[in-house]
């Protein structure tokens, strides 16, 4: 992980007000993609109804055609069934009963950006899959409570992953959270494992994009010809969600809010679990 201290943005005032537009309309479009998730609605409907909302709402998708070397993402949206972690493009392919359902909404509103992920079970889900997602969310918000001023990244990211592995999951390495704001990725970058006390130092008005992609088996991932979607090396089921997070002088700002949508496999869910 490379981090660049004196380049980590932090906002304040004014500053953060386009931000919060950009994160809760991005919220308001994921919670109405994932109304839909239903048998039989294939993922490339999903992906045409989000390219209508983010129209509508005078949004463009901040996925669409994303450069990395000389590819561009194809999606609107990223969307993933079961085995496939991240990067998911939208196609022909229906939605079955027992499926996980990984949606990821990013856009830019008047220069600012929107960003988050949610995991949308599709009953009847196997015991194993539902600790998956519990245990992933929890991990979310874990994490979200370490995300406060004065304290060090490394203690957020290693809670992260302390919690996952006591339920025998893995934490993908291959692709990480990220701060957030003007651009899509900024400073500094956010793995879901890490070393206690490890720098930099979290400080008020910094933004930062807290995603764990936890693994049913193996960490190992690969990536399919397509270039794009990423699947776990043992295909088993991998889950995904993501939270845009501003670290204020107090408790934690989640720009994305949302209700959680698993119960609980921990009480309390604080650091003191991490």
């Amino acid at each position: 992980m490379s981090l660049s201290f004196d380049r980590i943005p932090t906002r304040h005032g004014k500053a953060l007000d386009g931000l919060r537009r950009a994160c809760g309309l991005g919220r308001d479009i994921l919670l109405k993609a994932a109304a839909l998730v239903q048998p039989g609605i294939t993922t490339g409907e999903i992906d045409r109804f989000v390219a209508a909302e983010l129209k509508a709402a005078g949004a463009t998708s901040a996925f669409l055609n994303y450069k990395v070397g000389s590819k561009r993402f194809p999606g609107t949206i990223c969307i993933g069934l079961n085995e496939e972690v991240v990067h998911g493009i939208g196609s022909t392919r229906e939605i079955k009963p027992g499926d996980i359902v990984k949606i990821d909404v990013g856009l830019s509103k008047n220069g600012w950006i929107g960003d988050n992920a949610l995991t949308i079970p599709v009953p009847p889900i196997a015991p194993d899959v539902q600790k998956l997602l519990s245990a992933t969310e929890d991990a979310l918000h874990i994490a979200i409570d370490w995300a406060r001023d004065g304290l060090m990244l490394g203690d957020l990211c290693h809670s992260v992953e302390s919690y996952v592995r006591r339920f025998g999951l893995t934490v993908v390495r291959d692709f990480v959270g990220h701060g957030v704001g003007r651009k899509l990725h900024e400073e500094p970058q956010v793995p879901n494992y890490g070393t206690k006390g490890a720098k930099p130092r979290l400080r008020a008005g910094m933004t930062i994009a807290i995603e764990p992609m936890i693994n049913l088996g193996v960490e190992q991932t690969r990536t399919l010809e397509d270039g794009w979607t990423v699947v776990t090396l043992d295909r088993k089921p991998s889950a995904h969600y993501e939270h845009v997070v501003l670290i204020t002088t107090g408790e934690p700002e989640i720009l994305t809010w949302r209700e959680r949508t698993n119960p609980p496999l921990t009480h309390p869910l604080s650091r003191a679990v991490a």
